[in-house]
């Protein structure tokens, strides 16, 4: 199967249907984020979504534990079980237990991926927010406090991915953005890198919007 998961960023569900549609016979998966997800709910999920095209849930949820467990068992109103679903691993280590406790009672056969560090944040960006130890260290804290808690893996960006594939073995997944071919503007990424090296580097799905979507 490609390890490519199609980033539709459209509020618009006749859009996304037919991106999904056109992409879904030679991609992984397709990405489902925020932006689609507040303008259309569940139902609009439910029509896009169709059967033998893997869904990838991105809504990055953090908030306290008895809130994002009660998220994560929302999901089963969906017609169609996500692949893979984001929460926020600087939630800690009760909001991600809470997480997996939800979805082993609803979805069992969901991946919680933890995110780390977006991948439109570099140093400076982190030294703002208080985090003084830089991108790599603050990715491989985050990831190893996620798969530990029991979260199947981690959403960070391509820079980091050899780091962690060391730290955390062949098992965990890697689900990596900011994946730009040769030559594509890298728009509003900042640690990003091309296809090809981000799975040589141990990367096990990568998520690509605009460079197929535009």
């Amino acid at each position: 199967m490609s390890p490519v998961f199609v980033a539709i960023d459209t509020p618009d569900v006749a859009a996304a249907t037919a991106l999904r549609q056109s992409v879904g016979p030679h991609v992984g998966g397709i990405k489902l984020g925020l932006e689609f997800f507040l303008a259309n709910g569940v139902e609009g999920v439910n029509q896009v979504v169709g059967e033998g095209v893997p869904l990838f849930l991105d809504l990055k949820l953090h908030d306290i534990p008895n809130t994002v467990a009660g998220a994560v068992r929302s999901l089963g109103r969906l017609e169609h079980a996500p692949a893979f679903l984001t929460i926020h691993a600087q939630g800690g280590r009760a909001m991600i237990e809470a997480a997996v406790a939800a979805r082993d009672a609803v979805v069992p056969g969901l991946k919680l991926l933890a995110v780390t560090v977006l991948t439109s944040l570099d140093d400076v960006d982190l030294a703002d927010i208080g985090v003084s130890s830089g991108s790599l260290d603050q990715v491989k804290r985050l990831a190893y406090l996620s798969v530990d808690s029991g979260a199947d893996g981690c959403v960070c960006s391509p820079k980091e991915v050899a780091a962690l594939r060391d730290m955390l073995g062949s098992e965990a997944a890697l689900m990596v953005p900011g994946i730009r071919p040769t030559g594509a503007s890298a728009g509003d990424q900042k640690r990003v890198m091309t296809p090809r090296d981000a799975m040589d580097a141990g990367a096990s799905h990568l998520v690509i919007g605009r460079p197929i979507t535009r």
